[in-house]
């Protein structure tokens, strides 16, 4: 969703409850200033105050703000007063006869007002013009820019706030946050005339407002593509990680019709990392966000469309179809599937952690909380390398950064660039053989309950962020009985699903599953769902390209 062009004017605003008046200054408004500026006219306080409300939520600018002295019903300066709340840095002109004189110089005491103009002002080139010019200047030197980006206004420990700006930031969304106890998110509060009893407020660069949204909800609002173009595509790719987008990228590259499925964010666990330094071809290193975006707009450009907030919970075989269903009832139908669905966080299993959920407890890095814990001690459990490289990423603005490991070192399950780069942070400690037993606070994490394992000592630590990377589980529950899977749940494959030379039960074919391939014939999987794969980023995008070759093959014949 943009802005138009239109709404990049800055605006006058002139409101006097005379008619003939209220044109009158209009017309010489835009006269002078129209072909560079929006002249917004009103006839009565309320009505002007309704308008600027409307621009506030698009992210308009208004210049100067004209307005009669006596209105009745509310007068200019009762305007002016609750406009300055709306606009704080607009100009303010009072309108007045000679007789109020006396009130628009009290009113400089009351709304800060920077002219009054008597009436009539004719000749405008002598007496209306010099006094907009001075001031639109004045305005000017402020820089004050449009406002396009989706703005958010939420509590600081709000669980929702938090999930609605990382929905944001993973989908690449520009969103600037405002706490609502604070003037701005006031200001946006004031305008969407909602109490904030209910949070977060989403305000999308159109200015549309949306009270505690979901994400489908979100996804359209802010422009991103929920609904496909058929019914019926070559494949389907179920998640958006980096084996989905491979896929995408490979199969739409080749002409075949293909349509991603996500269901919150293109990216997976990967995309959430703040820097990935062994992927091939970037030997500086490069954050999961760019080489999300980058394989994202890659798949884009080849064909393939991108389709967010789709939950699949359904899988099955129509005839030579394969059909994928959706929680919102909705299917979609394929020659062949490819299941990247990837893995999720574990959750850490002790008393208070999901209370604290969101609220300073956080799976994964949680890169729209960095900003929040500079100068702060940050705890991260975990001893693998998404851990390393979330302890990098937080240890360049946090006072400390403590690494909670229940193994004796991270030799076993860490990279050794990873070692060596956190060694020479003096910013960051492990503690090895830990394991948080604990997790304390009301409104926010603010204590943590530890356990040396070998000992069974305990100590309780003043904590206000914990990050939780404790291996992951796959999102394959809703392929129970469709799919074989192993005992941890991860979906078996190719030669996988033989056993003693023979052919998984119910496999009517008469070859064997292709090496990606699930045991129901068309249905592959790739990247870090499927069982014993490699769970690195590179592998994931070289299985996605795997089970694009071996689709063709299928198509060619099942």
């Amino acid at each position: 969703m943009t802005q138009s062009l239109a709404g990049l004017r800055p605006v006058l605003l002139t409101v006097d409850d005379d008619p003939s008046i209220s044109r009158a200054v209009a017309r010489d408004l835009r006269r002078r200033y129209g072909e560079h500026h929006r002249i917004v006219r009103a006839e009565s306080g309320e009505q002007a105050l309704e308008a600027l409300r409307e621009l506030t939520l698009r992210g308009d600018q208004v210049a100067v703000l004209l307005a009669d002295y006596r209105m009745p019903g509310m007068t200019g300066i009762e305007f002016l007063e609750q406009a300055m709340d709306l606009f704080p840095a607009a100009r303010r002109v009072l309108l007045t006869a000679y007789a109020d004189t006396g009130a628009a110089i009290d009113a400089i005491n009351v709304v800060d007002l920077d002219h009054y103009l008597l009436k009539p002002w004719d000749p405008p080139e002598e007496k209306l013009y010099p006094v907009v010019d001075a001031l639109l200047d004045a305005w000017r030197t402020a820089d004050h820019a449009p406002v396009t980006e989706t703005r958010v206004v939420g509590h600081r420990w709000s669980a929702r706030s938090h999930e609605v700006r990382d929905f944001l930031a993973r989908n690449q969304i520009a969103y600037r946050w405002c706490l609502a106890d604070e003037p701005e998110g006031k200001r946006l509060l004031d305008a969407a005339g909602t109490d904030g009893l209910r949070l977060p407020v989403v305000v999308a660069p159109g200015g549309e407002t949306l009270i505690e949204p979901s994400d489908a909800e979100l996804a359209e609002r802010v422009g991103l593509s929920t609904v496909p173009s058929a019914d019926f595509y070559d494949v389907v790719v179920i998640g958006g990680g980096p084996a989905g987008l491979g896929a995408a990228v490979y199969a739409a590259s080749e002409g075949l019709r293909t349509v991603l499925v996500e269901r919150t964010a293109t990216g997976g666990q990967a995309g959430q990392s703040s820097r990935i330094e062994n992927y091939l071809g970037f030997p500086d290193g490069v954050s999961g966000s760019q080489l999300t975006d980058r394989a994202r707009r890659q798949a884009t450009r080849f064909g393939a469309e991108v389709l967010t907030t789709r939950h699949a919970i359904g899988l099955e075989a129509s005839g030579s179809a394969r059909s994928v269903r959706f929680a919102d009832g909705s299917q979609l139908h394929a020659h062949a599937v490819i299941l990247a669905t990837g893995v999720t966080y574990r959750q850490l299993r002790a008393p208070g952690v999901e209370d604290l959920t969101s609220r300073g407890v956080f799976y994964g890095s949680a890169l729209t909380e960095a900003a929040s814990c500079a100068g702060e001690d940050v705890y991260i459990v975990g001893g693998a390398n998404s851990a390393g490289q979330a302890a990098v990423h937080f240890a360049r603005q946090a006072r400390s950064v403590t690494l909670l490991v229940r193994g004796p070192s991270l030799e076993a399950s860490m990279s050794h660039y990873l070692i060596q780069q956190l060694a020479a942070l003096p910013n960051v400690a492990v503690r090895p053989c830990t394991e948080v037993v604990a997790a304390h606070g009301t409104e926010h994490l603010d204590k943590l309950e530890l356990r040396h394992i070998p000992s069974g000592a305990t100590n309780t630590i003043d904590a206000s962020w914990l990050f939780v990377f404790i291996g992951a589980s796959p999102h394959t529950d809703w392929l129970d009985g469709v799919v074989a899977r192993d005992d941890a749940g991860f979906v078996l494959s190719g030669p996988d699903l033989m056993v003693d030379g023979k052919r998984p039960p119910g496999w009517a074919l008469d070859r064997d599953p292709y090496h990606l391939e699930t045991s129901l014939p068309g249905v592959f999987v790739a990247g870090d769902a499927r069982a014993d794969s490699m769970k690195r980023v590179a592998s994931a995008v070289g299985d996605g390209a795997m089970a694009v070759a071996l689709v063709h093959r299928y198509l060619e014949k099942p």
